[in-house]
């Protein structure tokens, strides 16, 4: 597989392919949906780093940097940033093999705060140790 000089950061989180239902009128894949698909692994990530049910409270510095397009299998990647009290901070790329099996090319990068709650859907505190 070719692929670009850069590297993913992070562990690799979830993979989907990008599908014509996803698409809009140019034919490239909403930039909602590539949101969706990073939240998804963003809470698969900080669920992990919580040890339970997390919520997502802010996204920063979201950048879409090329299009998606139907064929394309989404790659997301995640790494956890600063871990505060009951937050932390998820850094997330998205990187899009092309049409299945060419090249990988980072397509969104963004920064997800999520919040470590409780049943009652209260923040409580995330575990010090990361094990």
């Amino acid at each position: 597989m070719a692929q670009t000089e850069e590297t993913p950061l992070g562990e690799l989180t979830l993979r989907t392919m990008a599908m014509p239902a996803d698409t809009n009128a140019a034919g490239d894949i909403f930039g909602g949906w590539v949101l969706s698909q990073m939240d998804l692994a963003g809470g698969i990530a900080a669920g992990q780093r919580a040890s339970g049910r997390v919520v997502t409270i802010a996204v920063d510095q979201m950048k879409f940097i090329r299009p998606v397009h139907v064929g394309d299998v989404l790659c997301v990647y995640s790494r956890i940033g600063r871990v505060g009290t009951s937050s932390m901070e998820v850094q997330l790329e998205a990187w899009a093999l092309r049409h299945r099996f060419g090249n990988r090319e980072k397509v969104t990068q963004a920064t997800f705060t999520m919040v470590a709650v409780d049943e009652d859907g209260r923040p409580r505190p995330v575990p010090k140790d990361c094990s």
